[in-house]
């Protein structure tokens, strides 16, 4: 089984890279955005590789970073309807921290953004992963865990005035809970809404 490759970038495809390793070249299915970060076709490279092996066939799909690849095993594993396609279609148009936090956000609409994604799929998979989103965010697993308190409504008091009070200055929902989220950190989770609007507005100063 194969689990990353590091060799030279020897073509890019629509859909695919070529990598040269010790002078095999390995094709790997990606992402769009993993495609779009490789550097040009003699340079150095290293991909998470995930590899499929059927009766017919042996497929490679690579990924830019481990968490990547974690997303692409967990929407097929946990979504009914989802297979490689659509989660690499879903990967080529958030990162994983733009999907995990429209699943904390319940926000259906950012992933149908993904071609061939359809509403209903979208659903599913906001639905299917809720559970799942805070610990496949990477650093962001905080900021996904309030936005997700926030969009169920059981976030403390003290952190959903905040937000809404940020809201209301003109900041958009999604700005304000980054901003108590970072305000959260410095403050504790014992803080009270004046001071978390406080902080909440030096981060978005910054």
């Amino acid at each position: 089984m194969i689990g990353k490759l590091k060799g030279i970038v020897d073509e890019i495809g629509d859909d695919h890279v070529v990598i040269d390793v010790g002078g095999v070249g390995y094709v790997a299915h990606c992402p769009a955005r993993t495609l779009s970060s490789l550097p040009g076709v003699g340079a150095a490279v290293t991909l998470f590789i995930e590899t499929y092996v059927r009766e017919d066939m042996i497929r490679l799909y690579g990924f830019q970073t481990a968490l990547e690849r974690e997303w692409f095993r967990l929407l097929q594993s946990n979504v009914q309807g989802v297979g490689a396609k659509v989660a690499l279609s879903v990967l080529s148009t958030l990162t994983p921290a733009e999907l995990a936090n429209a699943i904390a956000l319940k926000d259906v609409a950012m992933v149908a953004r993904a071609p061939g994604v359809g509403r209903k799929v979208a659903e599913r998979i906001v639905t299917e992963l809720k559970s799942k989103a805070p610990a496949f965010a990477g650093e962001a697993a905080v900021t996904i865990g309030l936005k997700q308190e926030l969009g169920e409504g059981v976030a403390p008091a003290p952190v959903s005035d905040a937000v809404s009070a940020l809201a209301n200055l003109g900041y958009s929902r999604d700005v304000a809970a980054n901003a108590i989220a970072a305000a959260l950190k410095t403050a504790g989770e014992g803080a009270d809404t004046g001071t978390l609007i406080r902080l909440g507005l030096k981060e978005l100063a910054r």
